[in-house]
């Protein structure tokens, strides 16, 4: 699909980045047209680095010029204009404190699991890093038993889309070892979110992106 003046907003995104994903679902909710600039990240376009020095994804910008390139910039972003499930809304504090640690405590576990050999400290401690990340899944497990179903209410919000993209690549590092482990509640949560119409649209592959390609438009929600 080419260019026209119904998507106006350009997104710079990587197809398998967590962080794009959330992004990606983030303005697919909202219902933000919005063109799709697949990058390879060994060879990252000029245009997306002049928009954006730091070189990472996701980057939005939109039809004034403005420059969004934080993942959860973009996700209030666009819920700020459009927030049909009321994402934003459901317990403001401790989706921050959940935000804050899967970006944080969990993503580095994460990390230092899935690529061992870059990190001193776990070929020290074989293990470490994937015990710690079991210890928040663990508490995620029990708050979805208590919430019926997400992490902090029955039905998906800003947490939960924003924590999920990183509890699926945890998991997928070794499948079988995570469904082994004694986390219900997590694992159907994770199944759900990955069926979902939602992932689903925001994961169709594309070509990557050069001058005068082909810009997709982001499938929306409904």
């Amino acid at each position: 699909m080419t260019p026209d003046s119904a998507a106006p907003h350009t997104l710079y995104s990587f197809r398998r980045c967590p962080y794009a994903m959330r992004a990606r679902m983030g303005l697919s909710m909202a219902g933000i047209p919005v063109r799709v600039r697949e990058i390879v990240l060994k060879d990252k376009p000029a245009e997306m680095l002049e928009a954006s020095p730091k070189g990472t994804v996701p980057v939005l910008v939109t039809l004034s010029g403005t420059v969004v390139d934080e993942s959860l910039d973009v996700m209030r972003w666009a819920l700020a204009q459009n927030d049909p499930e009321g994402w934003t809304a459901a317990d403001p504090q401790t989706t921050a404190e959940l935000i804050a640690r899967n970006d944080g405590r969990f993503k580095q576990a994460l990390d230092r699991y899935k690529y061992p050999n870059r990190y001193a400290a776990e070929s020290l401690v074989p293990g470490a890093a994937r015990a710690e990340g079991l210890e928040v899944l663990a508490d995620l497990d029990s708050r979805i038993a208590a919430n019926g179903g997400q992490l902090v209410r029955k039905t998906r919000s800003l947490a939960d889309i924003a924590i999920f993209p990183f509890v699926r690549q945890f998991a997928h590092t070794d499948m079988d070892w995570f469904n082994d482990q004694p986390l219900p509640y997590v694992q159907a949560w994770l199944e759900g979110h990955k069926q979902s119409h939602l992932f689903k649209g925001i994961m169709t592959k594309y070509e990557p992106w050069s001058p005068g390609a082909d810009e997709p438009l982001l499938p929306v929600v409904g």
